[in-house]
Order: C-alpha cells, then sequence, then structure tokens
C-alpha cells in the first residue's frame, strides 16, 4: 500500500499541536502568578522546555513541529484574550461538566471594539520557535476558530458596542485576518485553525433533530460559523497553508461532544482549507461515509485522519489502523489521506492523563505506521 506524490503540508505524518508541559513549567507558570519569579525566568524556563520538545519532533521525524502551545494555559483562550477588544472572565463557570465532574472556570467576553492587537504575545511566541527550528523543517502555528466567539456568551453584548451585528462580525473577521496576516509576514507559512464548534453543532443537531424550532438555531450558528470562517479564508496568502482540526474536547482525557460529521459536513466541505485533522479514534466519531462531502473532490486537499487516541496510553495496534487507513480511501484517495493522533495531549496546561513517554511513543507510532503506508512519508 503505497503511494508517492508531493511532498507537502499537511504530512503524511502530522501532529495535532499541545504537547505535555514538563512540571517544572507548570510550576514557573504558578510561581510568575503570584509573583515568586520574574517574566524573563518564567520565559527562560519556558524556552528550555520548548527547545527540548522541538529537539524530540524533529527527531522523531516530523516535518513541522510546535512549541506545544508551552506558553498558554488553554488553547483557545489566552489568544481571544490577546485579540483587541477582548477581556478575561474569572467569574464564568462552564455550562457543560466535564466527565469525572471537572469544571473550566475562565473565559472571555467583549469589552470593546475588535481590532489586530500588533503586540499579541503568540507572535513573540511564534518567532522564538522559528529561530530554533532547524532548516527543512516548518514552525506549525495554531490558533482557535472565530466560530468560538458565538458561543458561550462570549458575544451576547455586541450591541453595546455596535449598531449592527454585521459590523461586529467584520471587525472579527479583518482582525483575523491582520492577525494570520503578521504570522505570515514573520515567516508562518503553516498554521492550524483549531475548532470544538462544529463538534458542538453535531452533538446539538443530532439531539435537536425532533424539534424544529431548535434546531433551526443550530444551522443557524452553522451558517453563522461558515460564513465567518470563510470570510477569513478567503483573504489570506495563497502560500499559506491552512488547515483546520475540528475537535470533541479533550480536557484532562474527557470529551464533550458526540456524533458523526454528516451533520455539519456540508457547511466544512467548501470551506477552501487545505486540510482537515479529524478525530476517529473511537465509535462516537461516526463513519467515513462524511468524508466524501468533508474533502470536498478538493485535490489539494487532504485529510488528517486521527485515528490514534492522545487520550489514553494504550497503543494501537498497527495492522488495525492500517485496515482503517485503506477502508478510508473508499471516500478518499490515498494521494489525499495523511494521519495524526485524534488531538494533542495538553489541550489545557493540566494535560491528558498520560506520561510523556506514552505521548513520545505515540508519536513515534505516528511516523512509523506512515512509513508503511506511504512511500513520501
Amino acid at each position: 500500500m503505497t503511494e508517492k506524490v508531493q511532498i507537502k503540508a499537511p504530512f503524511r505524518a502530522d501532529l495535532v499541536g499541545s504537547l505535555l508541559r514538563p512540571e517544572r513549567l507548570k510550576a514557573a507558570h504558578q510561581q510568575l502568578a503570584i509573583g515568586e519569579i520574574k517574566q524573563d525566568q518564567e520565559l527562560n524556563i519556558q524556552h528550555a522546555a520548548i527547545e527540548r520538545i522541538v529537539k524530540r519532533q524533529v527527531e522523531l521525524g516530523f516535518k513541522a513541529v510546535t512549541d506545544g502551545e508551552f506558553s498558554r494555559r488553554y488553547w483557545h483562550l489566552d489568544f481571544l484574550w490577546g485579540l483587541n477588544g477582548f477581556e478575561k472572565d474569572d467569574s464564568w463557570q462552564y455550562e457543560h461538566d466535564f466527565k469525572g465532574g471537572i469544571n473550566a472556570a475562565a473565559n472571555v467576553h467583549l469589552a470593546g471594539k475588535v481590532s489586530f492587537n500588533p503586540d499579541h504575545p503568540f507572535f513573540a511566541a511564534f518567532k522564538y520557535l522559528q529561530s530554533i527550528v532547524p532548516e527543512g523543517v516548518l514552525p506549525k502555528q495554531t490558533i482557535p476558530s472565530p466560530a468560538l466567539l458565538f458561543r458561550d456568551h462570549r458575544s451576547d453584548n455586541w450591541a453595546k458596542y455596535y449598531d449592527r451585528f454585521d459590523d461586529y462580525l467584520a471587525d472579527v473577521v479583518q482582525a483575523y485576518v491582520d492577525t494570520i496576516q503578521h504570522f505570515y509576514d514573520l515567516g508562518a507559512r503553516y498554521l492550524q485553525i483549531d475548532d470544538t464548534n462544529w463538534a458542538y453543532l453535531i452533538q446539538n443537531l443530532k439531539d435537536t433533530e425532533n424539534d424544529p424550532k431548535a434546531h433551526q438555531r443550530f444551522i443557524d450558528l452553522a451558517k453563522l460559523a461558515h460564513r465567518v470562517i470563510k470570510a477569513v479564508l478567503v483573504k489570506l496568502p495563497e502560500d499559506l497553508t491552512v488547515t483546520s482540526h475540528i475537535c470533541r474536547g479533550n480536557f484532562q482525557s474527557t470529551f464533550l461532544f458526540s456524533g458523526g460529521y454528516q451533520y455539519v459536513a456540508d457547511y466544512i466541505g467548501d470551506l477552501p482549507y487545505d486540510g482537515l485533522f479529524l478525530e476517529y479514534d473511537n465509535q462516537r466519531s461516526g463513519s467515513f461515509e462524511p468524508l466524501t462531502k468533508l474533502w470536498h473532490g478538493d485535490t489539494n486537499k487532504r485529510i488528517v485522519l486521527g485515528l490514534i487516541t492522545s487520550k489514553f496510553p494504550e497503543l494501537e495496534d498497527e495492522d488495525a489502523v492500517i485496515k482503517r487507513i485503506n477502508a478510508a480511501t473508499e471516500y478518499v484517495p490515498l494521494t489525499n489521506l495523511a494521519w495524526s493522533t485524534q488531538c494533542g495531549f495538553a489541550s489545557t496546561e493540566e494535560g491528558n492523563k498520560v506520561t510523556e513517554d506514552d505521548q513520545w511513543a505515540k508519536l513515534a507510532l505516528v511516523q512509523k505506521i506512515a512509513k508503511r503506508v506511504w512511500a513520501d512519508a
């Protein structure tokens, strides 16, 4: 089972983004928060940790590497807090209990006109990653989807700052376009937009199938997400590879949403992404059948199958994984397939319930199987 084509991102063996934070880095974040150490001391510890994981990713053979999101606490909120017009909200309690009774208690709310922040802290983080990545390896930048702003009360008060909702949307789009353009100007050529909103919609569209009024509300939200994301993507540089990871929740090895991609495939399929990272590590993800619509016949798009879980330490059976990749070729040509873990290993600073050794073993398995399947892996 081999097929040789031009090497491009997303790569045959790719990774989603976040990695387990070492205990020394977690402690440094806490020390900084209570004033026991200064920012430059924390940054030195952070940079040393990033340098170590970049070296390990390169040693494993990854052609694109991340900084593990080591400068963040959350996969999404830190980015949104950095945009002009949004503020941190620590008073908010999450509406949905995570499995195991764990609650996240931070959010973001609109606090003014939205715009690009030239001093967004993610820029400095990217510049450091870029400075230590060896020649021939891409630094991969991850950011959350703008669609997350239309959930969890983050935009409820838009009318306080805008006369029209469309004006608010236009500012959100422009802030994203300007931010991504700045990453590009700094040298970024591989960017991933992480998106739990589609999984939220999958769950709710499935749950409201017998309630037309409620169902329509989620259809409208899907259309809004599609509209805003597409408005961003069409304005980006042509030689910037942009992918999206569709996540069902990953906080400390838990999940939030279930259901197959058929509920949102029509909205995602025509978005001009270069690749889609799709969770397919268990039965909650549904069948491969929606891949036809998600791929959308785009010969320049790669579907990255997340067939190996990052939530638990047990290693998947190689032959069983290859059998599933083969099954996916019924809907998408092997040329347009790649694979990865289903998610990162630390969507928040707490990390999944696996060890660093487990994490590296999973990523080594991604590389090993890719080499068995694709000649250009």
